[in-house]
């Protein structure tokens, strides 16, 4: 099964999550592979970012290459695996997968802050084992 990963790149738990699913046979997305985007393509400096200057990133030809290989993964998936904690990026990838009746899960190892809208998704755990049980079937 395809597989996205919609999480943080800040997030520790997410190549562990892509290994397991691996593990199991699927083929899974891993936007932190030797071609994932970062801010730091388009602007060493980004964190000091305006919102004019963030308006501007997005119109990068980096952040533009990122945004469709992104894309493009999460529209062939046939599931989204959401791992928590993580921010805005990851949600609207969830949400928008959850909008195209795809597949999604949430696996909540750590908090940040609660999100309500996860109720969205067809099983939300602290138990990643739960969520590859349930792609089994």
């Amino acid at each position: 099964m395809k597989i996205y990963v919609a999480s943080s790149w800040r997030n520790t738990y997410q190549p562990s999550v892509v290994q397991q699913l691996r593990d199991d046979g699927h083929d899974v997305y891993d936007f932190k592979d030797s071609e994932g985007f970062h801010w730091g393509e388009v602007d060493p400096h980004w964190q000091t970012w305006t919102p004019q200057g963030y308006l501007n990133g997005l119109e990068h030809p980096c952040a533009k290459r990122g945004f469709t290989r992104d894309m493009q993964a999460l529209i062939e998936c046939e599931a989204c695996v959401y791992v928590m904690p993580c921010g805005v990026s990851a949600s609207l990838e969830a949400g928008w997968a959850c909008g195209a009746g795809k597949r999604v899960f949430v696996y909540v190892p750590a908090l940040r802050e609660p999100d309500l809208m996860v109720k969205m998704a067809e099983l939300v755990t602290t138990e990643l084992q739960a969520i590859r049980e349930a792609l089994r079937t």
